[in-house]
């Protein structure tokens, strides 16, 4: 299993956990894995067509998942990804 580093805007909807489990073999079936546990994070992580929502950054022992294999990026046990969402604003 691999663990997920939640990000304050999702602890709410995995019951205030800084930091799940999640099983599976790559990335996707990982954040699948999150979202089947915790229903209330799909809309917030992936789009409407089942690709990671272009808000979300996820990161494979602090490398950018969509600079490796994306959503098939393998994912072995110990594994530590973090999910954050991007930041914007300002003036």
């Amino acid at each position: 299993m691999a663990s997920v580093r939640i990000p304050p805007v999702l602890r709410p909807s995995v019951g205030g956990e800084r930091e799940v489990e999640a099983s599976g073999s790559n990335i996707g079936e990982v954040l699948q894995s999150l979202v089947t546990s915790f229903p209330a994070t799909k809309d917030q992580i992936f789009g409407a067509d089942g690709a990671l929502n272009r808000y979300v950054n996820v990161y494979l022992n602090d490398e950018d998942v969509r600079v490796l294999d994306g959503l098939e990026t393998s994912v072995g046990d110990g594994d530590h990804v973090v999910i954050l969402p991007a930041m914007a604003g300002g003036s």
